[in-house]
């Protein structure tokens, strides 16, 4: 039987450094877009002016910063879970960044689909918006830390109601446009 807890905490660790560099970028309030205003083959913009090369590098700094503090507290966290026979995912600095990089190049494909769709920016789209960021994250990560199955499950779970929450605080506040 897994043990739902444990399983929580090891996928909040590797998800705190993909919600910042998810969540930094509207920050930014950038003005070059990532794109540079080119159009793909259908005639819409490759990602949309929501992308931009500010947000690109606060999300990456955000997300890596996260890692880095992660790195300090894990030997810590790490000696009060061995009181459980747990462990910590393991983090350092480069798994920070390449979780950060995999966030936003999840976040980047997810608007390329939306703009292949037909969609407009700031229109939502189910599990799309939520969890494209999350999938980009274990995808550029998954084969030097710990990320299970259940783990998985987890991190799709809670972020449906995170970023929901997230993005309605970030509309209130006039950080983003729409509260999704």
């Amino acid at each position: 039987m897994v043990d739902f807890l444990v399983e929580l905490v090891k996928a909040l660790f590797i998800l705190f450094p993909a919600y910042a560099a998810n969540g930094f970028p509207p920050l930014a309030r950038g003005s070059l877009p990532i794109d540079f205003n080119r159009k793909w083959f259908d005639g819409n913009r490759i990602f949309g002016d929501g992308k931009t090369i500010e947000g690109f590098a606060l999300g990456l700094i955000a997300g890596a910063f996260v890692g880095v503090l992660e790195t300090i507290a894990q030997p810590s966290i790490n000696s009060y879970a061995a009181t459980w026979n747990v462990q910590i995912p393991m983090m350092n600095f480069s798994i920070g960044l390449l979780i950060s990089l995999g966030t936003l190049f999840g976040d980047l494909c997810g608007s390329f689909i939306k703009r292949r769709l037909g969609f407009k920016r700031g229109s939502e789209v189910l599990f799309l918006d939520q969890w494209n960021f999350i999938i980009g994250s274990i995808v550029f990560v998954f084969m030097i830390t710990e990320i299970t199955i259940w783990m998985v499950l987890m991190m799709l779970l809670i972020t449906l109601v995170i970023h929901r929450v997230a993005n309605i605080v970030g509309h209130r506040l006039k950080v983003k446009r729409v509260p999704w």
